[in-house]
């Protein structure tokens, strides 16, 4: 099966309401999808993971310029020898952000290819899934304003858990005490409609906003909500000062979105407790199946992040099917899949049959591949003109 087109598409779209995460606002949703087809009529989908302030052009360039002329006319089916041969041309500019990215939307299209090939769901060409049904947890939090929506934050947290997620991360790094507030608020809006029992599980993510005296001030004023995990406390080249916050601090700390490839978690891996390579980004399923590989037997939890289109989400449900606990129970914590609810145009709309909700949980596709059928006419209609 020899591969004979990579096609590129750019969507992009103006938000009615822009929002902000601490490092920034977000005035458009943005996607760069990749198709490769073979000589037997086959195609595969990936996704580029565009970063809330990225634009996607970037990965598009380097899929175009630097990564198409590799891999058309090779095997599609050598899937690990063209992640190599790509990372290894791109090194001297790459190893990071978008040319990895754009690696991580190929090798997606790859496995998507290889599963079509032998009609197989990508987890079991992972060797097989650990689970079928994924609990997710919702993604939101964003600000209109900036500071002081403690009281709207509130509201929507009780709208997702009224919506049946009960598990969910909140986006802080607004400045510590306004995040103390916001938290405090979310907790006893919760309380107050669900109960004090209300069994919804927090996180929080802070995007990196501190440094390590103001994310070590707010870790230790969050230790009695039980986070599940704090994530991003600080610029993800501070190594060691996610050792310092993971040895002062009772709350799981959590890394990953903006570290690529097993070269850049090998390290990280040593002081974090949670995971989170983005498939889009990290170097695709190729690499987070090493990544998760390496996080195993360090006893790391591996918990993907995502924040992409119905693409990035399939690739993530697949990779989550395939992942072991790293502590083995009766009861092991499981891993979730990140669920954004904030404003997407091309979620739902790109994929013929969205996922739904049930029972607090997602079934993982078990189609050939990623296991979704693309729409082309919502690609049409967003597509932006990248010449």
């Amino acid at each position: 099966m020899k591969i004979t087109s990579v096609d590129v598409f750019v969507l992009k779209t103006p938000l009615d309401e822009p929002f902000a995460f601490s490092q920034g606002w977000v005035h458009r949703r943005c996607a760069t999808l990749v198709r490769i087809s073979a000589d037997n009529g086959l195609s595969g989908w990936g996704e580029a993971f565009a970063q809330g302030l990225e634009p996607p052009e970037i990965a598009s360039a380097v899929i175009r310029h630097a990564l198409t002329p590799i891999v058309v006319g090779c095997d599609a089916m050598a899937i690990n020898v063209l992640w190599h041969k790509m990372y290894n041309a791109t090194r001297d500019y790459g190893r990071k952000g978008s040319v990895l990215a754009a690696i991580s939307a190929i090798d997606i299209a790859l496995w998507d290819l290889a599963g079509k090939y032998y009609q197989q769901p990508i987890y079991q060409l992972l060797g097989g899934a650990f689970r079928t049904r994924v609990k997710p947890y919702a993604t939101g939090f964003y600000r209109l304003k900036g500071q002081g929506e403690a009281a709207r934050l509130a509201e929507e947290a009780v709208q997702h858990r009224s919506a049946g997620f009960t598990s969910m991360k909140v986006k802080l790094g607004f400045g510590v005490d306004d995040d103390i507030n916001v938290m405090q608020s979310i907790n006893d809006a919760l309380g107050t409609a669900f109960g004090a029992d209300h069994h919804c599980e927090l996180m929080v993510d802070t995007n990196h906003a501190y440094g390590r005296a103001e994310a070590l001030r707010l870790g230790r004023a969050l230790e009695n909500y039980n986070l599940r995990w704090y994530e991003e406390p600080l610029a993800p080249e501070d190594k060691d000062g996610y050792r310092e916050l993971r040895q002062k601090l009772n709350v799981p700390i959590a890394a990953g979105e903006n570290e690529h490839s097993i070269y850049g978690f090998n390290p990280l891996l040593d002081v974090i407790d949670v995971a989170q390579p983005d498939v889009g980004s990290c170097g695709g399923i190729t690499a987070a199946r090493d990544i998760a590989a390496m996080a195993q037997a360090k006893g790391v939890m591996v918990n993907p992040h995502v924040w992409g289109s119905a693409i990035a989400q399939a690739a993530s449900l697949q990779l989550i099917a395939s992942l072991p606990v790293p502590h083995h129970s009766l009861f092991a914590t499981q891993p979730l899949l990140e669920y954004d609810r904030s404003s997407h145009p091309y979620r739902r709309d790109l994929i013929e049959h969205p996922w739904e909700l049930s029972d607090g949980k997602i079934t993982v596709p078990d189609g050939h591949g990623l296991g979704i059928d693309v729409r082309m006419d919502t690609i049409e209609r967003f597509q932006s003109l990248d010449l």
